[in-house]
């Protein structure tokens, strides 16, 4: 679980150090954006933005059993994190997959991609959706049989 934070304990840390850069240069209004920035930025690459991650394989048979999509996504991914912030509170209804902690999960995204680690990839009913709208996500979650 601490390997999840080291990143965004990195950013601002590194934020910190520059903001006390340029309040040393006598610029504070440069140093607060400059923290703000790296504070975003290690908020968005945080734990906190998604909700937790389980592992492909729990993730797959709870999916059989109640019909939600399974997220498979990595920190720091673009795509994953827009995904992810349109989805909104319907988020949490689904099973995410953190490819870099669960072997099995990459593992399930590479067979489908061609070997690459294309995220976010989304199975539903056993099918990958590479990529998918934010609302199309939505409408699978609404005909889902929970």
């Amino acid at each position: 679980m601490m390997r999840a934070w080291i990143l965004p304990s990195l950013l601002v840390f590194c934020g910190s150090a520059v903001a006390a850069g340029q309040l040393a240069q006598g610029s504070p209004g440069r140093a607060v954006a400059f923290l703000l920035v790296f504070v975003l930025l290690a908020g968005v690459n945080s734990p906190l933005v998604f909700p937790r991650s389980i592992g492909a394989l729990e993730a797959r048979s709870r999916s059989a059993a109640d019909g939600r999509p399974v997220v498979y996504w990595r920190p720091g991914c673009t795509y994953c994190i827009r995904l992810r912030f349109r989805l909104g509170r319907s988020a949490r209804r689904l099973y995410w997959v953190d490819i870099w902690r669960d072997p099995a999960g990459a593992a399930a995204v590479r067979e489908v991609n061609g070997g690459n680690e294309t995220v976010p990839t989304v199975f539903v009913d056993g099918r990958p959706h590479v990529n998918p709208g934010h609302a199309w996500v939505r409408e699978q979650l609404g005909s889902s049989r929970s």
